[in-house]
């Protein structure tokens, strides 16, 4: 054991610096072999992939010896939320814990800062279509005046998805760069010279990998210097890489460009009025392609797309508008820094959208005949995936690459630094196979750590009885009538996860007229409907995918997790698809090397949400049968905490009952 394991161990044991002094903190031996095994990574300059579960205390012991190292680290997290949780609680907590003076930034992407050009940019411009854009817009300014790092995290009550945040926060698209007249009081230069001097800075995965795929966020000055690198919530890295190491181009981000070049005509005589004609033009070219779109799947292939021939057409004239657009660019791009940025921009786009229709391989008279599968889809070995994804008022083209773990090893072996991945959903059983092979982790270090609560205390795992299979006509009815009596006996206070948004919409009309406050996603703000499900005591909050991970409710609050159907990967995700047929090209078993595994480790994530603490009591119901009724099902039960199985709804009944009455004694030992 090296002497930073030592010194990690005794920090978080009985006696040690945590435990005297921050209060309510209970030392735990998972913790500790956790830090251990961190230290050593550090230490060696390995890399180690390890599983700690819900209960471990993971953020600590990565914390511990990465304050005791002195080391340059690197710490990324899941979401910016978390980021923030990390950097404004946690870590200055554990920092005055140990008595370390070490210096610690937190960097996010451009787009989180307040951008001084764009903002006087905006500043009387048409641009707010209701009275409250206009509030919201005189709080960004009045904040902008006072803000010491200009994050716009800052602004409480303003959504993260408000169309004025990309009006008056930066790109790597359209930052002027040392051309800004704000360059010297940039917020996201400052940020940059904070983790530039830090010992330890907190990023989050959209930017540590918006770095490594060459995205230009201002990043690339940090990453050559950092020693260690710990990546807490590894689980979600290998599809965030795919999407950031290929390519893509939408509907918003043209609008924001064409507002863009029309904003920089005021400072320039005459450039309103030769460049609103072609900005029109693409405009209308826009509004046109996605109405052709109208019809086709939310997501589906390149090829599906262009088979509707008003699709393709369309594609081609918003290529016409683009280039007309890009004529009138170039004479102006000499008249100021913004036609320049703006100009690039748009060459950039035009070439995303020849790559996106093809036509780059089609013009090279030298080019092999192209070799393309069933669907249509190039087989040229370079494993992309060209795609779309319809909104309700908007489209996006990507190009995926189907395997990310060649640039990934390629940037981890680059950096000589340690490298730690953690995350509560790693592992498929006993094996961190599946991740290893997708993050291009040869032979690491691997540590599984169980979660340390009591499970056949504090938790009963109930497998109804007869219900159909998932995908008959009447299974939603039946999986209400099987939830009902779990319910009734919890008095509510349950979380229920479905695999379809369809699935939700239909169980919430089923609920609506039941007793307890029914809290549904998409109805409000994620952050608010949780707020909202803590406080009303005997809620049930209805959710789909997206809340598997952040839905962190401790205590009475959530005492049931009901899982309506094995989460399987969706048969329309394209990228998922072609994955798929890779493997069964390559003489793998598509079911057994990727569905299985993804589906085990999204269960992991959605039953995680149960237990938060040692007091927590609860019920996981999974609805599926077939995690009884087939083979496959034993290496889901076998991934999950070692919880007490029934499959009679009286056992649960009995548990509330039990809960209940442990309840009453402790309450009357505290009377």
């Amino acid at each position: 054991m090296s002497r930073l394991a030592i010194a990690s161990r005794e920090a978080l044991s009985e006696g040690g610096a945590l435990a005297s002094q921050l209060d309510n903190f209970a030392p735990r031996e998972a913790q500790q072999r956790l830090s251990v095994a961190i230290a050593d990574a550090f230490e060696h300059r390995d890399v180690l992939l390890a599983e700690a579960g819900t209960g471990t205390g993971k953020t600590f012991a990565y914390l511990v010896p990465t304050l005791l190292s002195g080391l340059k680290t690197i710490i990324s997290t899941g979401t910016r939320a978390l980021q923030d949780q990390l950097y404004h609680r946690d870590l200055p907590r554990v920092r005055k814990a140990l008595g370390v003076g070490h210096k610690s930034a937190l960097l996010k992407g451009r787009a989180n800062y307040l951008c001084k050009y764009r903002l006087e940019k905006t500043r009387g411009e048409p641009r707010f279509t209701t009275r409250e854009q206009v509030a919201q817009f005189q709080r960004i300014v009045a904040w902008g005046g006072r803000t010491q790092y200009g994050d716009v995290a800052e602004l409480e009550g303003l959504p993260e998805d408000s169309p004025l945040l990309p009006m008056v926060t930066s790109t790597a698209d359209n930052c002027l760069g040392t051309e800004c007249p704000f360059w010297e009081d940039c917020f996201v230069v400052q940020a940059r010279q904070r983790a530039q001097a830090a010992d330890v800075v907190v990023v989050n995965h959209h930017l540590l990998l918006a770095d490594l795929a060459l995205k230009q966020e201002g990043f690339g000055e940090i990453l050559p210097g950092a020693q260690t690198f710990v990546i807490d919530e590894a689980h979600q890295l290998p599809e965030l890489a795919a999407n950031f190491f290929g390519e893509s181009f939408g509907l918003r981000p043209l609008q924001e460009l064409l507002r863009d070049c029309l904003g920089e005509c005021k400072d320039v005589a005459g450039a309103l009025a030769s460049l609103q004609p072609p900005v029109r033009a693409v405009e209308q070219a826009l509004r046109e392609l996605r109405l052709a779109m109208e019809g086709l799947p939310a997501r589906g292939t390149r090829a599906r797309a262009l088979a509707k021939p008003e699709v393709a057409n369309g594609f081609e004239a918003l290529l016409d508008t683009l280039a007309q657009l890009r004529e009138t660019l170039v004479p102006l791009t000499e008249a100021s820094p913004g036609f320049d940025a703006c100009a690039a921009r748009n060459a950039d786009t035009i070439s995303r959208l020849s790559r996106w229709l093809g036509h780059e391989d089609a013009s090279d008279a030298f080019a092999d005949e192209e070799v393309v599968d069933d669907a249509g889809e190039p087989m040229d070995g370079s494993s992309d995936v060209f795609w779309y994804e319809l909104s309700p008022r908007g489209f996006r083209c990507q190009r995926t690459p189907l395997d990310v773990s060649g640039p990934l090893r390629e940037h981890r072996e680059k950096s000589r630094a340690a490298w730690v991945f953690t995350s509560a959903t790693l592992a498929v059983g006993d094996s961190f196979d599946h991740l290893a092979v997708r993050l291009g982790l040869e032979d690491p270090e691997t540590l599984l750590q169980p979660s340390p609560f009591d499970w056949s205390r504090q938790a009963l795992c109930y497998l109804p009885q007869k219900l159909p299979e998932p995908n008959s006509r009447g299974y939603g009815t039946a999986l209400i009538a099987a939830l009902l009596p779990v319910l009734h006996a919890s008095n509510g206070r349950a979380f229920i996860l479905f695999a379809s948004h369809r699935a939700l919409r239909e169980a919430a009309e089923a609920l609506r007229d039941c007793p307890w406050p029914l809290f549904v996603q998409g109805e409000a703000p994620r952050a608010t409907l949780l707020q909202r499900f803590r406080e009303s005591g005997n809620g049930v909050l209805l959710g789909s995918a997206s809340f598997r991970e952040g839905v962190d409710v401790v205590g009475d609050a959530l005492s049931v997790v009901a899982i309506d159907k094995l989460p399987f990967a969706a048969p329309d995700d394209p990228v998922f698809e072609a994955r798929l047929d890779a493997i069964r090209r390559s003489g793998g078993n598509p079911f057994r090397d990727e569905q299985l595994p993804q589906a085990v480790i999204a269960l992991k994530q959605g039953v995680g949400r149960l237990i938060r603490s040692e007091t927590d009591r609860g019920v996981l119901v999974l609805c599926d049968p077939r995690i009884t009724g087939k083979p496959y099902g034993r290496v889901f039960l076998d991934s999950l905490p070692p919880f007490a199985r029934t499959r009679d709804v009286a056992d649960v009944q009995a548990f509330f009952v039990a809960e209940s009455a442990e309840y009453s004694t402790t309450e009357a030992s505290h009377g």
